[in-house]
């Protein structure tokens, strides 16, 4: 068994020593192509087929947010959320049981600063029903909603308050928003509101939110799938065509606060190490300096040769773990990084060599092979999600998303641009413009260890469900191996993505009774390093492949899987 794991790392990183050389990307090469319709009430369409299976994607954004409330009325963007699932005027029922009724998957709701987007994945055959569901709360829901079920879901919401403030450094982002932005400002309070403001929501609130920012004129419908343009236009104008467009919503300015110096903020909390964040106010989303922070954040902090990981996990072993990300938004983004403290390691060491690797950045630049190797893990992230019709970062999510806050679904190609034609001089500049400004920095440290004692829709039924489609799958191709390993290949065209999965009959019930373990740490290994390359080597191929490697073992079975492109 051990010369069998060792034979499958040595195929897939050859095969990745093989292409690495000659992979290049194009945003010119990369189109989502999509037909997009304005109903005469203002909802804007937008249609993509995608005939891989008898499925389509329905993803409707509201271009509203916590961003929209008004002080002392926070967490109201998020509350209506809920409300929107607990049935309309003409399907008063719960709106997740009907759709996972007719067989749908990915469905959820989500609300942030600046939009509120509901989607769900169903088959082909159900798309009146959900069409029905989605106009009938967009246009009739009012008159389902009394003051039991505003009280009800004022609940729901308050329990998710409490139970994410429980958990480990829960409330950083509460603290950090408040530090940021200055009274008053529209990011200067979370999503999920005060509890206090939760308390105070009204009927008349619920009302008023609902004919402010809930017409047609404020919606972006995404649909792709198995489905005809046209065919759909139809329907979403016979279900949609008669509601109202509601107000014309006015685009709040660009906010970025200006920060004179550096803050800093220490609590305790109920967890296991101290953490250090780092937060600076950023560009707005889209833009072309908020697109390269996105690399800034990558080359320190994304893939065990990122800066923060080399240094502070890998080589000096004080931080258990590292992060850095761009929350990119309309009016301000917020560049943060993190590192956890190892137990036993000193707070200040950590403190000073995370400055320092961001200052490094700054003063210095990235290398080519730095920027070559994240702009490549962007590129693949891209392009893997045009895999899917449906959910974060699915066709749908990344048309509907880009209609939304650029007026513009294929918008997506300029940022795409934006990220190719980046230079190490680019991402130098945008560090030392933004990163110099002056910074929050927020601490969570544990508390100390205590010991204690112990309308021309008939509304008064559903739609019919039509016929299911039967799905198509692609034939399988068999050889074998002069070694005997079966090789099975389904080809099917579209996306220029790769998934093999090897399967080794041995488990952890192979192994021996006094070196259990034994299999899952074998697997665990494959990434570690091999005779001929260190992890990181390994992990640097592996990015500039766009590739991801995972190994596992259950029971009676064994794993390796390579995602690439």
């Amino acid at each position: 068994m051990k010369n069998l794991f060792y034979s499958v790392a040595v195929i897939f990183f050859s095969l990745q020593i093989s292409v690495a050389q000659s992979f290049k990307f194009s945003a010119d090469d990369i189109n989502i192509d999509y037909e997009k319709f304005v109903l005469s009430n203002g909802l804007t369409l937008l249609v993509h087929e995608d005939h891989k299976a008898p499925i389509v994607a329905v993803n409707v954004w509201y271009h509203v947010g916590s961003k929209n409330e008004k002080p002392g009325k926070s967490g109201f963007a998020h509350l209506f959320e809920h409300l929107m699932f607990n049935g309309s005027e003409n399907y008063n029922k719960d709106y997740f049981l009907a759709l996972e009724r007719i067989g749908g998957t990915d469905l959820n709701g989500t609300t942030n600063n600046d939009r509120t987007n509901y989607f769900q994945n169903v088959p082909v055959a159900a798309l009146d029903q959900v069409l029905f569901l989605e106009s009938d709360r967009m246009g009739h829901l009012l008159g389902a909603i009394d003051q039991e079920r505003l009280d009800e879901q004022r609940g729901v919401v308050q329990n998710e308050k409490r139970q994410g403030e429980n958990q480990p450094y829960g409330i950083q982002y509460d603290l950090l928003v408040k530090s940021l932005f200055p009274k008053g400002h529209p990011y200067s309070w979370t999503v999920i509101g005060e509890m206090e403001d939760l308390n105070a929501a009204s009927l008349e609130d619920v009302q008023d939110w609902f004919k402010a920012y809930y017409g047609p004129a404020n919606t972006v419908l995404s649909i792709a799938g198995d489905i005809k343009p046209q065919e759909v236009y139809q329907k979403v104008v016979k279900y949609f065509g008669d509601i109202p467009s509601g107000p014309t919503i006015t685009r709040q300015e660009v906010n970025i606060p200006v920060r004179g110096g550096d803050t800093y903020q220490v609590y305790e909390d109920r967890v296991p190490e101290t953490r250090i964040l780092f937060a600076w106010t950023t560009p707005q989303n889209g833009t072309r300096e908020d697109l390269h922070f996105d690399l800034v954040a990558a080359i320190l902090s994304s893939g065990k040769n990122s800066r923060l990981y080399k240094k502070l996990v890998y080589e000096d072993q004080i931080a258990s773990s590292v992060n850095a990300f761009q929350y990119s938004a309309e009016l301000c983004s917020v560049f943060i990084a993190i590192a956890n403290v190892k137990p036993g390691a000193d707070v200040e060491e950590v403190q000073s060599k995370l400055l320092f690797e961001i200052n490094n950045l700054i003063e210095h630049g990235p290398t080519q092979a730095e920027l070559d190797r994240v702009r490549a893990s962007y590129f693949a992230t891209f392009i893997k999600g045009l895999e899917r019709i449906g959910g974060f970062g699915g066709v749908s999510d990344i048309l509907a998303s880009n209609e939304t806050y650029h007026g513009d679904a294929s918008y997506y190609k300029d940022q795409l641009k934006y990220i190719e034609d980046a230079t190490i001089e680019d991402i130098q500049a945008v560090a030392q413009k933004w990163l110099t400004k002056g910074k929050h920095i927020l601490i969570c440290n544990p508390f100390p260890n205590y010991s204690v004692e112990k309308s021309v829709v008939d509304r008064s039924k559903l739609p019919e469900v039509g016929t299911p489609k039967s799905a198509k799958f692609p034939i399988l191709q068999r050889a074998e191996l002069s070694n005997g390993l079966n090789i099975i290949l389904a080809e099917r065209k579209g996306v220029s993505t790769i998934v093999m999965n090897m399967m080794v009959n041995a488990g952890y019930k192979t192994d021996i009774l006094s070196k259990a373990g034994t299999a899952s740490l074998a697997m665990n290994l494959l990434d570690e390093g091999t005779k001929k390359m260190t992890s990181l080597e390994i992990n640097e191929k592996l990015q500039l492949l766009g590739a991801n490697l995972s190994a596992s073992s259950d029971l009676d079975i064994s794993y390796v899987s390579l995602n690439t492109l």
